[in-house]
């Protein structure tokens, strides 16, 4: 018993209080508190293309000879793009963003920035910064998009483009590359693909949710797997491209035509071929759900399914099917249309 009361009394001795045990180590400045910026209550801001999006930036108190400065950070190059300055009376405009943002300016103390019809490339971390001598401050912020990403490869076979190629691929199907966040949260949404595919900041990446050994064997975790960044003239993989709500519908034309056939078919209902990201965001956001192939703009030819059933492909997932580049002189699809 005077044993126990010993070692208890040697561990109340020992143990440091616990202020101490949690004390910020020795060379780790705490931030500098915000003076005159409010800290955000989100700092996320979701929206979708399209949509009408505002980033909160908030003074509890207006310094003298003050500026606010808005700015985006660009993953592909690392930098920040200046969006607008304003001095509370004045302000001006920069950049490709320059026609569709403004301050919101909903009173005195008020420097929020509002992005109409939000395009997909406006989606990432954005900066408000106080610059009011040597008490700069600022609060960072994110735009999220909600989406879908999807792989993408070029009908002559996977691993042609570089990275220019991938960017510009992903465009001209309406979207864009994909961040790695975007990418990952596709991963945990239960994306799993084989191949290799390059994303916004140049960097390779391919997400796996069931081991196998074609996909670098059966001992390795699940995960979104990394090549790391590649030289983008020479290095050549598939692309990862991610994609939003769409402004307008994707309907299909039933019928055996084959791709100039199908062209016409839309062109005579006053739509366009329907693009891969078109197709991807209309499966994702209206639950478009068809066990019919129809010809893409790109040659491809896809099937959107909602609803999983054995009729339909078999497989247990929901998703987008393809049938990959038929000969386009092959009269056996329908057509997928978009209008916009």
């Amino acid at each position: 018993m005077h044993r126990l009361l010993l070692l208890g009394c040697f561990w109340l001795l020992t143990v440091p209080p616990v202020s101490s045990i949690f004390q910020r180590p020795t060379g780790s400045p705490a931030p500098p508190r915000l003076q005159y910026l409010l800290e955000p209550l989100h700092s996320t801001v979701h929206t979708q293309r399209g949509a009408t999006a505002t980033l909160p930036c908030v003074l509890r108190a207006l310094p003298r000879n003050y500026r606010v400065k808005w700015s985006k950070v660009e993953p592909a190059n690392y930098g920040e793009n200046v969006i607008i300055i304003t001095n509370g009376l004045y302000h001006k405009n920069y950049g490709p963003l320059s026609p569709r943002v403004r301050l919101r300016h909903s009173h005195r103390y008020d420097a929020s920035l509002t992005i109409t019809d939000v395009a997909l490339e406006d989606e990432g971390r954005y900066r408000c910064q106080l610059v009011n001598g040597l008490d700069d401050e600022s609060v960072a912020l994110t735009l999220h998009l909600e989406g879908v990403v999807f792989p993408y490869q070029p009908s002559n076979g996977r691993y042609k483009f570089n990275y220019h190629e991938a960017k510009r691929a992903c465009e001209q199907q309406d979207s864009r590359l994909a961040t790695y966040q975007q990418l990952y949260k596709a991963w945990t949404e239960g994306l799993d693909w084989c191949n290799a595919g390059w994303i916004l900041d140049g960097t390779v990446h391919y997400p796996i949710i069931n081991s196998r050994e074609p996909c670098g064997g059966r001992l390795l975790l699940p995960g979104v797997r990394s090549y790391g960044m590649r030289d983008k003239q020479k290095d050549r993989f598939d692309a990862f491209c991610f994609t939003s709500a769409l402004q307008g519908q994707v309907y299909f034309i039933r019928g055996h035509l084959n791709y100039k056939e199908a062209w016409q078919a839309c062109r005579n209902q006053g739509a366009a071929m329907a693009k891969v990201g078109q197709l991807y965001s209309a499966w994702r956001f209206s639950q478009l759900d068809r066990c019919d192939g129809g010809w893409l703009a790109d040659g491809s030819v896809r099937y959107p399914i909602s609803t999983p059933r054995q009729r339909c492909g078999g497989l247990p997932d929901p998703g987008v099917r393809s049938f990959g580049f038929p000969s386009k002189e092959l009269r056996a699809y329908g057509t997928y249309c978009f209008a916009g």
